[in-house]
């Protein structure tokens, strides 16, 4: 490595830390979104896997908390430092399959300033473990084509592994890797070699705890995530928010790299036979089934997430590598210069609004709902309550609104579901003692309680009401009714429609 190149490294690495520690400053000011109140809960109780994920983000939660405390902070510490193993196995892998460090350098940066890695590290969710996964995968099939050595297989399949681990949609990785070897034939010798077998192998190993417990809970998590749309759920609208979302959480000028550079290489305009069928199955795989998905179902934007690692190579080819006509030329240094400012300025923008709710004119937005801005506040209001009248438990209608009080009110609080039990099998349920006293339920206010469960108490009755503020916002009002006298078992442990 010449001096230019030594410089460039540093300069690639020292960005990266300053970005992450933008995300950690964001991270101590941020309140928890309810999604990270519910996954904080899991690590409380280690599994194999839970009803809606396999068990990575637990993990990694665990791990911050271990280090920083049950603070917004502790909970996405680790996340947020998982960026720097994705960089570099970004890093590396760009470099393999495109030759040069100004290539590895711009896929490193157009990752870390998309919204998708940026909010995406920061919100704890089972996309951060997976966006890391995603990229240790590339770059262990870059290894492969560059080396042909058999070994690096199992580095493969311990990558694929991780990223079981961390959701399903890694599932798509085995197909993608399939059709790169049967599409590039100088790698077809591998259908013939126990390395890549082996590879499998491993990757199976690492999943066959979420196997087994989806196995000792009637494959719920499976029929739940894989099940999702039907054909007969055909409701084409969906198709029209793809665009726009990703739009959105590449950024527009990484988008507009991306797209060009996946055009470039389906044209052989940069990189050999064995990287361009790399990229293109990574992405295409993955974004060919959520296409498809979408005429049944809503595609959340964060679904997206394992594609980004080829899509920022994509980017970078095109910033770097194609030669363009001059008219795409100028866009290409258009978007090559401002990319990473302007992606910078959008999180900034975005954690800025969350918290405060100013840019909007303290109107609502998309965030509103989903950051538990206010609920310390609320939580504060609720537990005296509790305390007044004497609950010795707190229930709630949806894991959300679970996830936030259990994280928000004194330790130890007694907080529950009143139904889904299947969310929480792996934890502690609350006593017989707590469920036979004084209850206090939860709920917003213009949510109705169940017949099922008023008709379940001998008294009802509503003993207060409390907002959720944003500034001067109020994002919602919770009413608090107290519960006496249950005339059965509180808690509704009826099976979960996927097993009806």
């Amino acid at each position: 490595m010449n001096a230019n190149e030594a410089r460039l490294a540093r300069n690639t690495a020292l960005a990266v830390c300053a970005l992450v520690v933008l995300r950690l400053a964001a991270a101590a000011w941020t309140p928890l979104t309810f999604d990270e109140a519910y996954y904080w809960m899991w690590s409380k109780s280690l599994a194999g896997g839970y009803y809606d994920h396999p068990p990575m983000v637990a993990i990694v939660i665990r791990l911050g908390t271990m280090i920083a405390g049950d603070t917004p902070f502790g909970v996405r510490l680790v996340s947020i430092l998982l960026a720097l193993p994705m960089s570099w196995a970004i890093y590396r892998a760009a470099e393999l399959l495109f030759g040069g460090q100004r290539i590895a350098a711009s896929a490193t940066i157009l990752l870390n300033v998309t919204l998708m890695a940026a909010v995406g590290t920061l919100i704890v969710t089972p996309d951060a473990p997976l966006l890391v996964a995603a990229s240790l995968l590339l770059f262990s099939l870059a290894k492969v084509l560059e080396t042909g050595r058999g070994a690096w297989w199992l580095a493969v399949g311990a990558s694929a592994g991780l990223a079981l681990l961390s959701k399903y949609t890694a599932l798509f990785f085995g197909p993608a890797i399939l059709i790169w070897l049967a599409a590039v034939p100088k790698l077809r010798r591998w259908f013939l070699s126990p390395w890549l077998y082996l590879g499998g192998v491993v990757a199976a190993g690492l999943f066959a705890p979420v196997i087994l417990w989806n196995a000792d809970h009637q494959w719920v998590s499976f029929i739940k995530q894989m099940g999702r749309a039907r054909i007969e759920d055909f409701r084409p609208t969906y198709i029209a928010e793809l665009i726009p979302t990703q739009f959105a959480f590449a950024t527009p000028l990484v988008f507009i790299l991306g797209v060009m550079g996946l055009y470039a290489l389906s044209r052989r305009r940069a990189g050999a036979m064995g990287a361009r069928v790399l990229i293109n199955t990574m992405f295409w795989t993955i974004v060919v089934y959520f296409t498809w998905h979408a005429l049944h179902a809503r595609v959340e934007a964060n679904w997206f997430a394992p594609v980004y690692p080829a899509f920022a190579v994509a980017a970078a080819v095109a910033a770097i590598q194609v030669q363009w006509a001059p008219r795409e030329q100028r866009t290409i240094d258009f978007c090559r210069r401002w990319a990473a400012p302007v992606g910078v300025v959008l999180f900034a923008l975005l954690i800025v609004q969350a918290n405060t709710g100013m840019l909007s004119g303290y109107r609502r937005d998309a965030t509103v709902r989903s950051v538990g801005v206010g609920w310390q506040e609320l939580a504060d209001e609720i537990e005296a309550a509790r305390v007044r009248h004497g609950a010795t438990c707190v229930l709630a209608p949806d894991y959300g609104t679970v996830g936030w009080l259990a994280f928000y009110l004194p330790k130890g609080s007694c907080v529950a579901q009143q139904g889904q039990r299947i969310r929480w099998v792996n934890m502690p349920e609350p006593s017989p003692a707590q469920l036979s006293g004084k209850l206090l339920y939860v709920h917003e206010l213009e949510q109705t309680m169940p017949a099922s469960l008023r008709d379940n108490f001998a008294r009802v009755e509503t003993i207060a009401e409390a907002n959720r503020m944003r500034g001067p916002l109020v994002v919602e009002t919770y009413a608090l009714d107290l519960l006496e006298g249950p005339k059965g078992d509180v808690l509704d442990r009826s099976p979960p429609p996927e097993l009806r």
